[in-house]
């Protein structure tokens, strides 16, 4: 992995430099924006975008935009700290590597089954909680659970990123995206779930089947799957025996919490604090029941924490694509030139071009709630000018936001499972491609058929 390591940085690093170079070009504006009183959202003020005066950024503001991105993503990134080191406890006490073993004899012969398993429990995650860097913790654990039945940690990687990532896309429950976009649209908060419903079957489905087909090729030993990265977080399955008391104490505590984690999510709305303070709770307590002193809980932390440190990073600096835009005051210039495109266009087409804009949108806005902010206030407008409902205009931004979420390099989430699993973007890309293209075919049939039968309400 060693000679992997600056790849995904290099990237980014280009992408931002690229962009500070493109300010100079494109013309800086905004929009006008006013902040919800009771939500705090800041939204977009449709009709409002006004050129300004150019905004030339020197080198330094340039390099100036990596800590402010960082620092922007500072939640996130402690987040998956905490959790990476919490994990790191509860690995410690070999509860994960004896119920992994436990779960390969049980379904020795018959390992295929855990695909589908493992991701419809993460693609419920995803389109109920909107699961994305939240799962970053789960990659070590699967990855190994996917080379001890004996594929790659190609499909261990996908398991859970393609499991949350289709999941995502449907978000027919998701408050931070799909809630969001309808509540700016006007619409019934998760109103229209039959649909979503029906695009998540069909996009979990697709990618069921794309992961299964590969791995069975990587069992079937038809292809060749030896990547040469090390990692770190390989378990040794030799001479492990079923579960005792200890490890039985940690499963309750670990079943308990995450419990009491779905509770809080779903009934008094826990966002990342509150995730984050679970995830630190579960760990510590975890080591007590786990028979650890204080002092090899804390060891046991930091090298759980100092595994994720590279993705965590990552994140920081994929956030920085987006500062740099808002540093050149580009970012509302390039909303405002790609909603003029498809302004006028018949319900069909407005609906495709919503989607081809939501998506180009992404690259740079990789937040999918900030991206409810920004762009819904204009394309609900905009779906009213060229006659799409407005409930599939939010359709239309749950797939721009959600597709290339496991393809951008800018998505700093997919470039940390990436890089926790040693797997090159080129090599990723490469196998990914034809199911990004199948879900690009599934979703734009599906716009159409939402346009056609008037998807609403209005």
């Amino acid at each position: 992995m060693s000679k992997r390591i600056p790849n995904t940085y290099v990237l980014l690093f280009l992408i931002i430099i690229l962009i500070g170079i493109m300010s100079y070009i494109i013309p800086s504006g905004s929009f006008d924006r006013y902040i919800d009183s009771e939500t705090g959202i800041s939204y977009v003020v449709p009709d409002s975008y006004e050129q300004m005066p150019k905004s030339y950024l020197s080198v330094f503001k340039i390099f100036e935009s990596i800590p402010e991105g960082m620092m922007q993503a500072g939640n996130i990134i402690i987040f998956v700290l905490i959790a990476g080191g919490s994990f790191g406890i509860i690995q410690s006490t070999g509860t994960i590597n004896r119920i992994i073993e436990n779960i390969v004899v049980r379904y020795g012969g018959k390992e295929k089954k855990i695909i589908p398993l493992v991701m419809i429990i993460f693609s419920l995650a995803g389109a109920v909680f909107g699961t994305a860097e939240e799962a970053l913790p789960f990659y070590p654990m699967f990855i190994s659970l996917s080379l001890a039945l004996g594929f790659d940690r190609l499909t261990g990687v996908a398991m859970v990123l393609l499991g949350t990532g289709s999941g995502f896309v449907a978000g027919f429950l998701n408050p931070f995206t799909t809630g969001i976009a309808q509540n700016i649209s006007q619409l019934p908060l998760f109103s229209g779930m039959y649909f979503r419903i029906i695009a998540y079957i069909v996009f979990v489905s697709t990618s069921i089947i794309f992961v299964y087909r590969y791995a069975n090729k990587v069992k079937s030993e038809k292809i060749d799957s030896d990547e040469n990265y090390e990692f770190e977080e390989e378990f040794n399955f030799d001479n492990l025996s079923s579960l005792n008391s200890k490890h039985v104490r940690v499963t309750i505590v670990i079943l308990l919490f995450f419990i009491f984690l779905l509770v809080g999510v779903i009934k008094y709305n826990f966002y990342i604090t509150e995730i984050s303070t679970t995830f630190l709770m579960m760990g510590i307590i975890s080591g007590l029941v786990g028979g650890f002193n204080s002092g090899r809980i804390v060891s046991e932390f930091i090298k759980g924490a100092s595994n994720q440190v590279y993705g965590a990073l990552i994140i920081g600096l994929a956030k920085s694509v987006m500062v740099v835009m808002e540093y050149g005051q580009i970012m509302d210039t390039v909303i405002y030139a790609l909603s003029k495109v498809i302004s006028g266009v018949g319900p069909i087409m407005g609906s495709i071009g919503m989607f081809i804009s939501q998506t180009l949108i992404n690259l740079f806005v990789t937040s999918g709630s900030g991206q409810a902010a920004v762009t819904m206030p204009i394309m609900k407008t905009l779906a009213d000018f060229s006659g799409v409902s407005r409930q599939t205009a939010v359709l239309a931004f749950q797939f721009g936001d959600g597709f290339t979420n496991v393809l951008s390099p800018t998505s700093g989430y997919f470039m940390a499972a990436l890089a926790i699993g040693g797997i090159s973007w080129r090599k990723w890309t490469k196998w990914m491609m034809p199911l990004f293209i199948i879900w690009v075919i599934e979703g734009c049939i599906l716009l159409v058929i939402s346009s056609i039968i008037g998807y609403g309400p209005f």
